[in-house]
């Protein structure tokens, strides 16, 4: 009866419901220990016997084994599925799942470079136009924390360099202004004077900022392989992503003192709480520091 009811349910999720492969298989991974859980574990032979304890059960058992708040997350979303599946069918007469909460995911505290190692990412020696560029683009990204996509879809005239920021439309299509510093204006401003007119050549008529070596936007996968090229040449060992130098930007502001409300507003974020994400980044590093350098730590 277990069996029948589970191979009944991975074909309405493919014929049905049209789900991927890789979906299907994630089902699979979660139910299959579920089954067993239930089968061997508690020893029942009928889906209509089980209730909301033995559920209750199998996650405590996932916790026990040091699974991660996502991963029982996303089996009891899977299990709920299949409960009401078994519903739909008539093969239960109650939804076990039912009243079963989903755990709040452990927020991950983003990678963050070092002062030091920001300084050696943004010293770009070179004067061909392609290396003016990459100066400029990493110059703005940590001077204004923009999202990769705001960056990549800049246009020359959301550039107010005599006042010193740049205009960005980022999520929701709010617009926000953001301060540019003196060292990412001196960048932009080499990149426009001596390098984008190479790159664009008679693509006059391009309005987006930061282009490729063939006159075009930039992708993000084509700023990815830029920025991983830049770092390996400074010789950073830590991994490092697009969104990197988003939240180097935000971590050294608060570091330094700045005004989360300040920070809110410059990275665009609706929701103060998403912000203080960068002061727990920064209580993390205090207590690092404290732990590698007092005496009695």
């Amino acid at each position: 009866m277990l069996t029948y009811a589970f191979n009944d349910f991975f074909h309405y999720l493919q014929i049905e419901r049209g789900l991927s492969d890789n979906t299907l298989a994630s089902y699979k991974r979660d139910l299959k220990r579920y089954m067993q859980y239930i089968m061997k574990v508690i020893q029942k032979n009928t889906w209509d016997a089980v209730n909301r304890s033995d559920i209750m059960g199998f996650l405590y058992m996932l916790k026990d084994d040091g699974k991660s708040s996502a991963t029982i997350a996303r089996a009891i979303s899977s299990i709920r599925l299949f409960h009401q599946f078994l519903i739909r069918e008539q093969l239960v007469k109650q939804d076990a799942s039912i009243h079963i909460e989903t755990p709040k995911k452990e927020k991950k505290l983003p990678d963050v470079l070092s002062q030091k190692n920001v300084e050696a990412l943004l010293t770009i020696d070179g004067v061909t136009p392609l290396e003016r560029r990459n100066k400029a683009m990493l110059e703005v990204l940590y001077a204004t924390g923009l999202r990769v996509t705001e960056l990549l879809t800049l246009e020359t005239s959301d550039l107010h360099l005599t006042m010193g920021f740049v205009r960005c439309v980022g999520k929701g299509e709010k617009e926000r202004i953001v301060p540019l510093g003196n060292v990412a204006k001196e960048a932009v401003e080499t990149y426009l004077n001596h390098a984008r007119s190479h790159l664009v050549k008679r693509n006059n008529n391009e309005k987006i900022l930061f282009v490729n070596q063939h006159g075009r936007p930039l992708t993000r996968q084509g700023f990815w392989k830029i920025l991983k090229s830049v770092a390996q040449n400074a010789g950073i060992k830590q991994k490092i992503t697009p969104h990197t130098l988003r939240h180097s930007f935000a971590t050294h502001l608060i570091e330094n003192g700045a005004d989360l409300r300040a920070v809110q507003e410059m990275l665009g974020h609706a929701d103060i709480s998403t912000t203080q994400i960068y002061t727990h980044v920064t209580k993390a590093r205090l207590k690092e520091t404290y732990q590698t350098y007092h005496p009695r730590a």
